[in-house]
């Protein structure tokens, strides 16, 4: 009996792309109703959702079932960095679905091997060279707590307040804002929360907001190192933070910031966790955010446009002395899924299209283009305190009168005129995502100039709901 040629793929699956999907008889008018019935909503009470019923999508728009047109200001979910549709990750997805469409955490395969040399190669320094592959942003930031924890023998974790890190247990204790508290006690312990170096609403700086950069930065070093020191260095594994904080204000540190937490778990032998999982693959105009100010993490995490959402991935990028920890150790740790072949080959297309079309620069040119035109917009409209935006990640908070910075929206709740805002803009074809009393501008990174000033045109009109509100 002869052995089966490796290199015969008369096996194979022939690619499905021209064949009609099994439901594609399901009528458009049905899916609305539908998943209204069955499906159970996050992040919502189940009687006021209003899904957009999403059909199709291309570029840096999507089509509901009616065909109305949507300008994808916000990459779906912070995501879909290359795109809608791209057609050489699609053909990823295909072919390795037709040659190996799953293998078990325990194996090796093509897919894993170039995946993980990928992100070893794109990630800062190409220092972290050792990659655990989860399903995606929050098991990623488990993963690596589980990990420092290990390594380190020390249970304690710090994170900022202004923070999401993910919404299962040990990912949302890590987490600082609001959607911690309604499930606590019953998530993780040893978590400690510090405050954000946020400027525009420094609790250090109230009366005195035109402190220099260096002594503002100093100052919430000073308040770490404190924190450290009041629970005790040989308690702490490690400090998880956002390079630049995402759905809480796109916070951008100040010079300096992650240059001192770095030294500060260098002295104390914590490790240092970039949360990476929506800054990264070239969001802010660099690969990773954290390479803006030339910082090595230990540990880094990563989802979203790892793969553009294209297939669901997460990763955890760390230092070779962390993995070397495990070599004689088990990992108490696994997920059926991880390195999933279909996942890793999107992520991989993913790469290779960022860096074919030169995305991570392109964003990093359109960033003053997208700055300018946010700043454009505080100048003509009271509503807006602050704009703020690095690369294609961009921000406006509105408050009800500039000179006490008071928010449009109290803190973690809605208020009507936001809900009339983002109506506006959904009604006039432009997708964005707003959070309390902040507008977030994260549209994909192939969007051009006049498809930008298409998005804050309608802004541009949205916002004179919210200058309504303003108290003179």
């Amino acid at each position: 009996m002869t052995q089966a040629n490796n290199n015969d793929k008369d096996h194979l699956l022939p690619l499905v792309a021209a064949q009609p999907s099994p439901w594609s008889d399901f009528p458009d008018a049905e899916i609305l109703p539908t998943a209204l019935e069955h499906s159970f909503w996050t992040w919502s009470a189940q009687a006021k959702v209003t899904p957009i019923p999403v059909k199709s999508a291309k570029g840096v728009y999507f089509w509901d079932v009616n065909g109305k047109r949507y300008l994808d200001f916000n990459s779906m979910t912070m995501c879909v960095n290359i795109g809608h549709g791209d057609e050489r990750v699609v053909r990823a997805i295909q072919q390795q679905a037709a040659e190996l469409p799953y293998a078990a955490p325990g194996m090796a395969s093509r897919p894993r091997a170039l995946a993980s040399k990928l992100v070893a190669e794109v990630s800062p320094g190409g220092q972290l060279s050792k990659v655990l592959f989860t399903l995606g942003g929050a098991d990623a930031n488990e993963n690596a707590i589980k990990l420092a924890r290990a390594y380190t023998g020390r249970h304690k974790i710090l994170a900022r307040y202004r923070s999401y890190h993910g919404a299962s247990a040990g990912a949302l204790a890590a987490t600082g804002d609001p959607r911690r508290t309604a499930w606590e006690p019953n998530l993780m312990t040893g978590v400690v929360h510090f405050l954000d170096p946020y400027r525009y609403r420094s609790t250090f700086h109230r009366a005195n907001p035109n402190i220099s950069e260096s002594d503002f930065c100093q100052d919430y070093l000073n308040h770490l190192h404190e924190i450290i020191l009041y629970e005790g260095p040989h308690t702490i594994a490690a400090i998880l933070l956002e390079s630049v904080t995402g759905t809480n204000g796109v916070i951008i540190p100040p010079e300096g910031y992650l240059a001192g937490v770095r030294a500060l778990c260098d002295q104390y032998g914590i490790l240092l966790i970039a949360d990476e999982v929506m800054s990264g693959f070239g969001r802010t105009g660099r690969w990773f955010a954290i390479n803006h100010w030339n910082v090595i993490p230990d540990l880094m995490t990563m989802a979203k446009g790892l793969t553009s959402a294209y297939a669901p991935l997460g990763a955890v990028a760390m230092k070779p002395a962390i993995a070397h920890h495990f070599d004689h150790e088990v990992f108490e740790s696994g997920l059926t899924y991880t390195a999933h072949p279909i996942s890793l080959a999107a992520a991989i297309a993913n790469i290779s299209v960022l860096r074919e079309d030169r995305l991570v620069e392109r964003a990093a040119q359109l960033g003053s283009t997208l700055h300018r035109l946010l700043c454009d917009l505080g100048e003509n409209h009271p509503s807006v305190g602050e704009a703020r935006s690095i690369g294609l990640f961009g921000i406006l908070e509105l408050v009800k009168n500039r000179a006490s910075k008071e928010a449009l929206t109290p803190w973690n709740q809605s208020s009507a005129a936001m809900n009339a805002l983002r109506k506006y803009c959904l009604d006039h074809g432009l997708y964005v995502y707003t959070h309390w009393h902040t507008i977030l501008i994260i549209p994909p990174l192939i969007i051009t100039e006049e498809q930008l000033a298409e998005g804050c045109a309608i802004l541009d009109q949205a916002l004179r709901i919210t200058d309504e509100a303003v108290e003179v």
